[in-house]
């Protein structure tokens, strides 16, 4: 059989999605989900199973007043009650109450699971079916059949599952999406299944809807779209029930990079890392950096012969252009790290290091004696600027610590955690200035009290947030006695950036990357003032 022209996506991370563990999406949510996925392309969202909580019931009449120009919207339900008519059963009349375009009816394709969990007969089961799809297609523009277990049943029963697919074709059914519910079939054998299906039935569109569990759902839709399958379920960045559920962020770049099928517009296709981002933060998820396509480390680079490689062609390590989805390459250092690295680096940031190989060398070698004693780059990208420019005379001092103190108090009765921390700097005019701040704990403390001490002289350091705190124990085998890594986010209203501090004392680490954050960032202030100056000078008719 040729490969179709199109593929359609039918994504389900509203209901099928929001069934993983720790995922709740409000309504707002859901709202801001169907908006983006309708922006990306994607031709289907199901909604949600209506009357299954209040929140779905809210989202089905609220999704009326988004003004969609791709997708369809989905209401999700079961077949009707063995003891009800269609007309008469209470989730078969909230599904039309939905007022969806499209109502996808889940059934029973597995003869287990209609004796055994359903209780009824086989020959019943085929009657719930063809009814409660026939009642619905007559009043609604697209019904969509999910065939449940399809492939256990198959395997078990092929002839009873290819009848309750056509008995669902029959009563009016316009997609047919085989179910790889539990997640259990590996590649070979769900395209064997798909091209049975397809060949038996040929005028029929047949859908694909894997689940994880045996981290072949991405795999398993593609090659049932090999076979023919025209319609992909899945979800945004795989979330779903167990293991996940295929995940679409995999699966729309494979079918239209790699296998020729026309899913979304080029331009749409670049919005994918965003549109995965967006979910991981409505469902209050940790992004994952090394998801294919998407992830933050995707295209990261950090061995030193890698660099070396895609420095003078980026298909030496990368599979595709990162652009195409989203994403960017990332040139990592650490002890792994070639000149190249470093070369790679300081373009990065802004540094000529072309015509200076020496002082390359020097600062890979600084590099590796302190990722030999502790410290971890990776994460701290604005130390590491740091240390290249002081490494290369590109830094002037804006402050000088003369003396740090700090007192911790605790208590196990009133549960009070109180720090005061005390600070005497000395300023490049030589003048000196002392602070004083008590905190939530020393570091906190001591974070109050530089600020305290450095604002009046750099006032934009006022505009400096902590977002995140890590502290990592290097050598637990020294018990308390351990060296510890602390790596701490800070930003501006510009954007974000890392830096690490390592000691056998914690407050000690937690000091050094609190100093080299707040340098960062009149290092950056200075650099873009220099830019604004530049670029000044540039402009038509400016003095000389």
């Amino acid at each position: 059989m040729s490969s179709p022209q199109r593929v359609f996506i039918y994504d389900t991370t509203l209901r099928d999605g929001a069934q993983a563990e720790d995922i709740s999406f409000s309504l707002d949510d859901k709202l801001r989900i169907t908006e983006a996925l309708d922006d990306f392309g994607v031709h289907y969202v199901e909604g949600g199973w209506p009357g299954s909580n209040p929140r779905d019931e809210a989202y089905f009449k609220a999704v009326k007043s988004l003004k969609l120009v791709n997708a369809k919207i989905a209401a999700f339900g079961s077949t009707h009650h063995p003891k009800n008519k269609p007309g008469d059963d209470h989730n078969v009349k909230l599904l039309l109450e939905a007022k969806t375009p499209v109502v996808t009816v889940v059934g029973k394709t597995w003869d287990m699971q209609a004796e055994v969990v359903l209780g009824v007969s086989l020959k019943r089961n085929l009657e719930i079916i063809h009814d409660t799809v026939s009642y619905i297609a007559k009043r609604v523009d697209e019904v969509v059949f999910d065939a449940e277990h399809f492939f256990d049943g198959y395997r078990k029963n092929p002839e009873y599952a290819m009848t309750a697919l056509k008995t669902a074709f029959e009563a009016g059914a316009k997609t047919l999406c085989l179910c790889e519910t539990n997640g259990g079939a590996l590649p070979f054998e769900v395209e064997a299944v798909v091209k049975s299906v397809v060949s038996a039935m040929p005028r029929v569109n047949i859908g694909i809807h894997c689940h994880n569990d045996s981290d072949n759902g991405v795999a398993n839709t593609l090659v049932a779209v090999r076979a023919g399958a025209m319609q992909a379920q899945g979800t945004i960045n795989g979330v779903g029930e167990r293991c996940g559920n295929a995940n679409l962020c995999s699966i729309i770049p494979n079918l239209q990079l790699k296998m020729g099928y026309k899913i979304v517009p080029s331009a749409n296709l670049k919005k994918l890392k965003e549109l995965s981002n967006l979910v991981y933060e409505l469902a209050n998820l940790s992004h994952r950096p090394h998801q294919p396509y998407v992830g933050k480390s995707a295209f990261a680079h950090k061995g030193g012969i890698h660099v070396a490689a895609v420095r003078k062609a980026n298909a030496a390590y990368e599979h595709i252009e990162p652009k195409l989805v989203g994403n960017t390459q990332r040139i990592l250092i650490s002890d792994l790290s070639g000149k190249g690295n470093i070369l790679s680096k300081a373009e990065e940031f802004g540094i000529d290091l072309k015509s200076r190989d020496d002082a390359a060398v020097t600062i890979l070698k600084q590099l590796k004696d302190l990722e030999g004693a502790g410290f971890q780059f990776e994460g701290a990208e604005a130390s590491f600027e740091l240390l290249m420019r002081k490494a290369l005379g590109q830094w002037k001092k804006k402050f000088e610590v003369e003396r740090a103190r700090v007192v911790s108090n605790f208590s196990d009765t009133t549960g009070a955690n109180w720090a005061e921390a005390v600070i005497k700097l000395r300023m490049p005019d030589g003048t000196q200035t002392h602070s004083v701040a008590e905190g939530n704990g020393p570091v906190n403390a001591l974070d109050k009290a530089l600020r305290s001490a450095l604002v009046k002289y750099y006032p934009q350091l006022s505009d400096v947030e902590l977002h995140d705190f890590k502290v990592r124990i290097l050598d637990e085998r020294s018990k308390t006695a351990a060296r510890t890594r602390v790596l701490i986010e800070s930003g501006d209203k510009d954007g974000r950036w890392g830096t690490v501090g390592v000691s056998a004392n914690v407050i000690e680490a937690s000091w050094q990357a609190l100093v080299d954050s707040l340098e960062y960032k009149l290092q950056k202030d200075a650099q873009k003032s220099h830019s604004k100056k530049k670029a000044a000078k540039k402009k038509p008719g400016a003095k000389s």
